[in-house]
């Protein structure tokens, strides 16, 4: 009882010196594509040799279009001008106004840098006269969108998140009080999370952005709550078994934290080989998910039991476990699945990973790269600008390429990039204070986004590089695209094979085995795929078959790292078992042991991902909905089915070169018979 004081007394003084910070963790959030982009790519040099050569030249342009179908009118004209002349009042630097080719769209393009005056713009052009359209779009345009519809998002996540961990927790334990302390524990452990990443953006120089706090959040609840399950679970055996709640738990921690461990262990190795991606934000997101599962694995292996210590037993009620009382045990559900995962296991496993490959199938509808008017779960107003601008001007009017070169091969810079197929039109802009450098502006025949504009960029670097002694490089919105898929193809290609291999190392060294690690990745393989296949199927169905380009590494993260968490669960209490049944009724024993505790587990991880949907972002409900169908198939098929009955059919093989694979097993107790026998 002492022990568990001292524990709670050591994270109060924790918190009170920590969670003052997390919610300061906005202050450390940035959206500057410098810190985002890998560092060798060339639009990361081209922003900032334009930073340092041109200050102020790369604040985001707002630009706004107006258009009537028809043609405009004189008193459309006079509306822009009378807009133009708000804009100028505000301290705007605006352009002269330019008219579409077609005589149906007028535009206005100058910088904006401030977020607030951008929305002091959209309600200015809110007011425009009937059968006149107008919008705001741009870089300006297109941040504000962002920065209006996320916000409140962080606490939407939060209170969904918890809100669905409470609701399945009360299901699980069937208790009106237990369910509050792994919660408070999950919530502890996200706000100590936060004010360690805040402290680590701070003063380590990591990349932090609102989209890895997002996921990071839902990392920590998901995780941490599975591991609280696990040892609640042995908690509540233990309890039947020791007079003592303080030797109950002792005892609890003792057999349930190497498994946890291990998959924590698993998970935080998994996320920092992040570390190998070029992707800065990628790149960055390994300490801060590996500092979410080290501060979910310190809180629900040491707040968490001294809290239920402290607490006593009276928590779990109406189902209070009493010492001396018999566990009840009793054929259920998972004695039913043992029965057919023993029955014929070849035939199972054989069944279970065909239906798998041919759910991967559906991979083939997945699209990869999504532009500006996929992002979004509804209309807003940039997109909408955009495709206006699309409609009557050339479409990179809004988001010209932008060259950065030796001032005095100018001329030779404008004429190559005129000379390129896709470019409308090459002007400088610009000359830099010390006359070294001068800024080119490249206007794009297609829109910023597309497949063609950014096989232009391709052609315009080349031309421009080819200029003797000019040293151009080339960026904007579009060379961003193609730096930043150019990135995550070779992410996707290196690190996804390296959190394998990773996962693999970890399952040798926790099963002191070759074969079982080698089936086990096999079996993490083909989850993915059929995830990402099933995934695709219902993206297609939905309408939203884009997904970005480091969706694919993310959830292939996500699913392997946690996924394998199941399995490990799994693994180990198979371990323990076929020590004393033999494989097949070890396997067996395990499968009906841990399947109430795995499943609350995979339901509450997957649920936790799934608050994703509530999101705005398309994006962000691709992934909630990946992960969690991921987790599910794990838990359901992957866990249940096709690794038990695989392990069975593999034989004491399954454990070479351990002892397990040639030692024979000592014939059961009887209690342990009686347990198998229902």
């Amino acid at each position: 009882m002492r022990r568990a004081v001292a524990v709670l007394g050591l994270w109060l003084v924790a918190g009170f010196l920590l969670l003052p910070l997390a919610g300061r963790i906005g202050d450390v959030t940035s959206t500057d594509q410098a810190l985002v982009l890998p560092h060798s790519a060339e639009t990361t040099r081209e922003l900032l040799r334009e930073r340092e050569a041109f200050p102020g030249t790369d604040t985001p342009v707002a630009v706004v279009v107006y258009a009537r179908d028809g043609g405009i009118t004189d008193a459309d004209r006079s509306t822009v001008d009378a807009d133009r002349a708000v804009f100028e009042a505000a301290g705007h630097v605006v352009g002269p106004v330019t008219a579409s080719r077609d005589g149906q769209a007028l535009m206005l393009a100058f910088p904006v840098a401030d977020k607030e005056a951008v929305k002091q713009i959209k309600s200015a052009v809110a007011d425009a006269p009937p059968g006149l359209r107008a919008a705001v779009t741009g870089e300006a345009g297109a941040l504000a969108d962002l920065d209006e519809i996320g916000e409140g998002v962080d606490t939407t996540l939060f209170l969904a998140a918890a809100g669905i961990v409470a609701v399945l927790l009360l299901l699980t334990y069937r208790s009106p009080v237990l369910w509050i302390i792994p919660l408070l524990s999950a919530v502890a452990a996200s706000q100590f999370t936060s004010a360690i990443v805040y402290l680590m953006g701070r003063h380590l120089d990591v990349t932090v952005t609102a989209d890895l706090t997002t996921m990071m959040t839902v990392l920590v609840f998901g995780a941490g709550t599975d591991y609280a399950l696990l040892l609640i679970a042995r908690y509540r055996e233990e309890l039947h078994r020791h007079p003592d709640r303080t030797t109950a738990m002792s005892v609890a921690v003792r057999r349930s934290f190497p498994a946890i461990l291990a998959s924590a262990a698993t998970v935080t190795i998994g996320v920092l080989c992040l570390l190998a991606a070029q992707m800065n934000d990628m790149r960055s997101f390994g300490p801060i998910a590996a500092t979410g599962i080290i501060v979910s694995l310190a809180v629900m292996t040491t707040l968490l039991p001294a809290l239920l210590v402290l607490l006593g037993r009276w928590v779990f009620w109406p189902f209070v476990p009493r010492f001396g009382t018999a566990i009840a045990v009793r054929r259920n559900g998972w004695h039913r699945v043992a029965d057919l995962v023993g029955r014929r296991p070849r035939a199972l496993w054989t069944v279970t990973a065909a239906v798998l490959v041919l759910l991967g199938l559906g991979v083939f509808g997945l699209r990869l790269g999504q532009n500006t008017s996929q992002m979004y779960t509804s209309e807003v107003g940039s997109v909408v600008g955009q495709q206006l601008v699309e409609r009557h001007y050339s479409g990179g009017a809004t988001s010209p390429a932008v060259i950065v070169a030796v001032a005095s091969t100018v001329d030779g810079v404008v004429a190559a990039a005129k000379g390129v197929d896709g470019v409308a039109d090459a002007t400088s802009t610009a000359r830099s204070v010390d006359g070294r450098w001068v800024r080119i502006a490249a206007t794009l025949t297609d829109p910023p986004d597309s497949g063609a504009a950014m096989a232009t960029i391709d052609r315009l670097r080349a031309a421009v590089h080819a200029v003797p002694g000019a040293d151009a490089v080339v960026g904007g919105q579009t060379a961003t695209l193609v730096d930043v898929g150019r990135a995550s193809e070779r992410d996707n290609a290196v690190v996804m094979p390296l959190i394998l291999a990773v996962v693999f190392v970890v399952l040798v060294l926790l099963l002191r085995a070759v074969v079982a690690p080698l089936l086990l990745a096999a079996s993490v393989a083909v989850s993915y795929v059929a995830a990402m296949g099933l995934s695709g199927l219902i993206f297609t169905a939905i309408g939203h078959p884009h997904i970005v380009q480091g969706m694919p590494l993310y959830a292939w993260l996500f699913l392997v790292t946690l996924g394998v968490d199941y399995t490990i669960f799994l693994m180990t209490r198979a371990r323990e078992e076929v020590v004393t049944r033999g494989n097949r009724d070890g396997m067996l024993a395990a499968l009906t042991t841990t399947g109430g505790v795995i499943t609350s587990a995979g339901l509450v991880l997957a649920g936790t991902f799934g608050v994703l949907v509530v999101l705005p972002f398309v994006a962000a409900i691709q992934m909630g909905v990946i992960v969690a169908v991921g987790v599910l198939l794990d838990t359901f098929v992957v866990r249940t089915l096709l690794v038990p009955a695989l392990a069975i059919d593999v034989g004491p093989r399954l454990w070479w070169p351990s002892r397990h694979a040639v030692r024979p097993a000592a014939p059961p107790p009887a209690r342990v018979t009686a347990d198998l026998a229902g």
